[in-house]
């Protein structure tokens, strides 16, 4: 889908353009925006724009890490936003000049919705497309926090009705928890270097009035750069007490099983003699011989059972 509004000279924005219109001489500056492009609508960036080749390659070939490139005529920016539901990167690339800007993502997006939707009530503020692209830019970084935050209240989650689930069930949500946490810094650490790259361009032109906004989202990336790395060292907290929760579980099983092992061996020893095929001997012509054999093993296993006890094998706190 290919849609356009403009600001002309007067201060009055227009929307529902044609890029026939966008010739007119009362056009201020155009905002072009390319929301899931078809092959056609894509080939307007060569045949229309006259975009640099490398700059297309970027838009329609594979995800970039977000950066700043200076052409000619023009800035071009690589942004990311995050879905929500999947974490997945939706790139969304920008091409800047003094007369226009275009915008280009090949899913929908609710903030590039939002800013679009907002523009025309601000058209007294908005004095280019500088500004425009810092107001993207703001309404990316912006739809982070729920993401982050919603990570955390897993995390919150998982620390108060952690009993309830099974040590595996914990385990597995932690992990998954760190990987989507992983995914976001992919975004966010990149996102806020740009933006730190912006504040000290000096090829953008009229960046000077719009600096306070840009040190405001580059504030909002290193709190949210915080929040990650908090987050993370949480995770590994949680990771290692129920790793070492399992492996203190995992002890106690063994020193049952040694100790019924232990139990066992002197007791096998015996069934294992009196079970030989010799015809001579002596305690199997014992009236009393079978009781007398049972109630020394019984008296065997007790008295080891007395002794590790001593020994503390049983106590779970030495």
């Amino acid at each position: 889908m290919l849609r356009i509004q403009a600001l002309t000279t007067d201060r009055r924005f227009l929307t529902d353009l044609s890029l026939e219109q966008l010739s007119a001489e009362d056009i201020l500056w155009y905002w072009v925006d390319f929301s899931e492009p078809s092959e056609q609508e894509s080939d307007l960036l060569r045949t229309y724009f006259h975009f640099h080749p490398l700059s297309i390659e970027d838009c329609l070939y594979f995800i970039q890490r977000p950066k700043l490139d200076h052409f000619a005529n023009y800035h071009f920016f690589v942004l990311h936003a995050l879905n929500r539901e999947t974490l997945d990167v939706v790139e969304v690339d920008l091409f800047v000049a003094e007369k226009y800007i275009v915008s280009y993502h090949k899913a929908p997006l609710q903030e590039i919705d939002e800013v679009w939707n907002q523009l025309p009530e601000k058209g007294e503020l908005i004095q280019n497309t500088l500004h425009v692209a810092s107001t993207v830019i703001d309404k990316l970084v912006d739809f982070y926090f729920p993401i982050v935050d919603q990570m955390e209240d897993r995390l919150v989650d998982l620390g108060e009705h952690g009993e309830a689930k099974s040590l595996r069930r914990r385990l597995d949500r932690v992990f998954e928890i760190r990987n989507d946490l992983l995914k976001v810094r992919h975004s966010i650490f990149p996102m806020r270097d740009l933006v730190y790259r912006m504040l000290n361009s000096t090829h953008l032109q009229g960046l000077e009035e719009y600096r306070f906004y840009l040190a405001d989202i580059h504030d909002h990336l290193l709190k949210l750069t915080e929040m990650i790395e908090r987050n993370r060292e949480i995770t590994s907290d949680l990771r290692d007490s129920y790793m070492s929760i399992n492996t203190n579980r995992t002890n106690t099983i063994m020193t049952t099983l040694t100790v019924i092992a232990t139990i066992f061996m002197p007791l096998t020893f015996i069934a294992g003699v009196y079970g030989m095929n010799f015809k001579v001997m002596p305690e199997l012509e014992w009236p009393d011989g079978y009781y007398l054999v049972l109630g020394l093993m019984a008296s065997i296993a007790l008295l080891m059972m007395a002794w590790f006890k001593k020994k503390g094998w049983f106590n779970e706190d030495e």
